[in-house]
């Protein structure tokens, strides 16, 4: 229950919306953005800062230490690990990455676990952003223009005269509408860009070693369990080490090696390798529906199908004035009106608008 109610203050960005409430004025591959990879982000912020689910973040040993001193100091100073070696866990070594130094090998110190949960929390601040800037540029304009329209709640002389308020203001401001489409635009590019700058800040937050984690990983699934090694547990290692040094009764100096154990990181490796096959997925999305956008807006035919399609019905006809007319601001708010009205409106609007260009042509 006390993991649930941590998780409730994020429930509300992926909660189902029924059609009418609000108008929607983001497209499928933006609310995988700003809905789902934030909300995913955010959790994980959450999970790894609930301390009293996983236990201590930090947990190290030492003869003659207290145990609240040396978690402290080696959690602010960071622990290190060896290059991994060749040779038998139990034998050779006691756990991958805590041999015994050789001369010349150069300790490889973990302090960015300190610095996980302010990642988390900031990727998914980037992934809201463009939504948040979108919706602010776009000021409530398509829910002021469509409000007692959405749904299916009126009646049919109803639904006609507010759908002629509607055409009214279309019509009114035809051509008026580049810079509107201009704005969302940006706002699909801004989400390909910071998906893309994702994946360098996390390579760049691991020390370069977060763009082969996933295939690493697949690739650890398939060698034989007696030779492989654990490519989570090189990133992520659960075993590290951490040297403390004080001064005796006598005021000689004492060097204290210390063994440490970081359950976290049994759920950081979980989170990130998630998160690598779902930026790589996102990624790939996001190209995609930027090549969808880029042929809509050089191939006006297709904006001509889109229409059509959304509006379920046989309005052949009446196209022909939209395709000789309408810009590309008048074709994308025609079809943010084509998600927000059922096919019956849209279609009414489509008929009242055309109807309406012909009387101005």
């Amino acid at each position: 229950m006390a993991v649930m109610g941590l998780l409730m203050p994020v429930a509300g960005m992926i909660k189902v919306r029924y059609r009418g409430a609000k108008a929607d004025i983001d497209s499928p591959c933006g609310k995988l953005h700003y809905r789902a990879t934030a909300t995913v982000c955010f959790m994980a912020t959450l999970l790894v800062t609930a301390n009293d689910f996983w236990g201590k973040t930090i947990d190290c040993m030492s003869a003659g230490i207290p145990g609240n001193v040396l978690n402290t100091y080696c959690w602010i100073l960071s622990t290190f690990s060896v290059p991994y070696k060749p040779g038998v866990k139990g034998e050779d070594f006691a756990y991958p990455g805590l041999a015994q130094p050789q001369q010349g090998d150069e300790k490889i110190y973990h302090a960015y676990y300190q610095w996980v949960p302010f990642v988390l929390l900031l990727q998914g601040m980037l992934f809201y952003f463009p939504h948040w800037l979108w919706k602010t540029l776009e000021d409530r304009k398509l829910d002021k223009i469509t409000n007692g329209l959405r749904g299916r709640t009126l009646s049919v002389d109803e639904r006609k005269d507010q759908c002629e308020v509607l055409v009214k203001y279309v019509r009114e401001t035809f051509h008026m509408h580049n810079f509107y489409a201009f704005k969302y635009f940006l706002c699909d590019i801004l989400n390909f860009v910071n998906v893309i700058g994702q994946l360098f800040l996390l390579n760049a937050f691991f020390g370069g070693v977060f763009m082969a984690y996933g295939t690493d990983v697949l690739r650890w699934s398939e060698v034989d369990a007696e030779t492989r090694t654990d490519p989570m547990v090189k990133v992520f290692p659960r075993l590290t080490k951490c040297t403390f040094h004080k001064y005796g009764h006598s005021g000689t100096l004492e060097k204290h090696d210390a063994l440490c154990v970081l359950a976290l990181n049994i759920i950081n490796e979980k989170i990130f390798v998630f998160l690598w096959f779902w930026l790589i997925f996102l990624a790939v999305v996001t190209i995609l529906y930027l090549i969808y956008v880029g042929a809509m807006i050089s191939i006006p035919s297709l904006r001509r199908v889109m229409v059509e399609r959304n509006a379920k019905h046989d309005v052949k006809e009446k196209m022909d004035v939209l395709m000789k007319r309408a810009q590309m601001g008048d074709w994308f708010l025609i079809y943010l009106l084509s998600k927000n009205l059922d096919s019956l409106m849209f279609k009414e609007f489509i008929m009242q608008l055309t109807g309406e260009l012909k009387k101005d042509a």
